[in-house]
């Protein structure tokens, strides 16, 4: 993914989830996919799918059982 690409999905998790401290961040030595951050803390992956020539973005957050018992 390219720096405006970046930039733009970073902005529309931002805006969906009405959180500024949300950060995408690429990933080193890989541009298929980038890191997602809120503050220093990463929750996800996005990959960008472009195999059809309708290009989408798959968000994986995976959620540990041991961090809902914080909740």
């Amino acid at each position: 993914m390219n720096h405006p690409e970046i930039i733009k999905l970073q902005k529309f998790l931002q805006l969906k989830f009405n959180n500024r401290n949300i950060d995408v961040r690429p990933r080193a030595k890989l541009n298929d996919s980038v890191e997602v951050f809120i503050g220093d803390e990463s929750i996800g992956l996005i990959h960008v799918d472009d195999e059809d020539g309708d290009k989408s973005y798959i968000f994986n957050m995976s959620i540990l059982d041991i961090d809902l018992d914080e909740v």
